[in-house]
């Protein structure tokens, strides 16, 4: 496997993040905003984005959603989504103003299924911010409200919390491998 090549420096994605979050505070917060990280690899963008919303009681929450498989040395989309982990109540959820933050959002598989849940629950608004888009690879009817960026075909993306099989989730940036 070839060294990471950086597409997007710390800087740049320290920037995106705070607009991202004027954008999400200018778009109003239903009071509370339970902002929910999906679990692992949205972490350090989730942590950037919750101190970029100003303004509101914004509650913390976090879920893992297992959609990937090894395949060879890469991860590859599994097709199905399951839930692994769930950190906050139905209670929590119902009438609330709820943020998805999600690190990339390439087939929309997760999300769509993470928003629905969260729909179920009785949420009375669900917005979804991801670090990444990618709209090519696209499969479920979903897109993020709020992208800090878009990438253009499928190339597979590491840094800033992403993996590639639990590798360089902690490099500064983001690059391509």
């Amino acid at each position: 496997m070839s060294e990471p090549r950086r597409i997007y420096a710390r800087e740049e994605i320290d920037e995106r993040v705070r607009e991202v979050g004027r954008e999400i505070t200018a778009d109003g917060i239903g009071a509370p905003l339970v902002a929910v990280c999906v679990i692992k690899g949205a972490v350090v963008f989730f942590a950037d984005l919750v101190r970029s919303i100003n303004g509101a009681d914004v509650r913390f929450a976090f879920v893992a959603a297992k959609s990937y498989k090894a395949d060879g040395n890469r991860m590859t989309s599994a097709g199905e989504v399951k839930l692994e982990y769930v950190s906050f109540s139905p209670e929590e959820i119902k009438g609330a103003d709820v943020l998805l933050v999600e690190d990339i959002v390439d087939t929309g598989r997760t999300i769509a299924v993470l928003k629905a849940y969260c729909e179920s629950l009785g949420a009375e608004r669900v917005r979804i911010a991801a670090l990444l888009d990618k709209p090519d690879c696209r499969v479920a009817d979903v897109a993020p409200d709020y992208a800090a960026f878009t990438i253009k075909g499928d190339p597979y993306i590491v840094g800033y919390g992403l993996d590639n099989m639990q590798k360089y989730r902690n490099l500064d940036g983001i690059f391509v491998i």
